[in-house]
């Protein structure tokens, strides 16, 4: 088994100091986002790597990393990074659940909250192409409104993207995804 990475736990965060391992991480997935880095021309960077806790979960989950805290860099169980990630993310089980179905099925991942939404989703990933999706995540029970599906829809003409709405549902280990076309009448 490879060595697993070290990863810091700072507040909300997931910090690769070692610009090394940070490079590497990257190149595995686009995992992370170099900091100050908006789109890396190259996965080869000399600047901490910044995760999100959604990926900080999958990786752990993973085995490719390994988090700690505070000064004496005390090991992070996965079940409290989860409960972590619960207080920070509205719906965490389903948008988990959505973000491991992309990643399955070889797609990359990103935050969309540039984009107003859960996830910005690319075939082949950052800096090589645009993604081509935005998807929020909900659940059975999440409402959302012709309004804002309209919003969505506009933003994500806008920004040359297709809007996707997946209704995740981890208990059943179902997910269905909608995709929106918007065409001129």
């Amino acid at each position: 088994m490879a060595k697993k990475i070290k990863v810091e736990l700072i507040e909300n965060f997931l910090v690769v100091w070692n610009y090394s391992e940070g490079s590497d991480l990257y190149k595995q997935g686009f995992y992370g986002k170099p900091l100050g880095i908006a789109k890396p021309k190259t996965p080869e960077f000399e600047v901490p790597l910044i995760l999100d806790l959604i990926e900080g979960v999958y990786l752990t989950e993973k085995k490719i990393i390994s988090v700690h805290q505070g000064i004496k860099k005390q090991k992070v169980s996965l079940k409290k990074l989860r409960d972590i990630a619960k207080k920070l993310y509205d719906e965490f089980d389903e948008k988990y659940f959505a973000y491991c179905n992309f990643r399955e099925k070889g797609l990359i991942v990103t935050s969309g909250i540039k984009f107003g939404c859960d996830f910005a989703v690319y075939k082949y990933g950052p800096g090589l192409e645009h993604a081509p999706y935005m998807v929020s995540v909900k659940s059975g029970e999440s409402e959302i409104t012709a309004t804002d599906i309209v919003k969505a829809g506009r933003l994500a003409t806008t920004v040359r993207k297709r809007f996707i709405i997946a209704n995740a549902n981890p208990a059943t280990n179902k997910i269905t995804h909608v995709i929106f076309r918007w065409f001129k009448a």
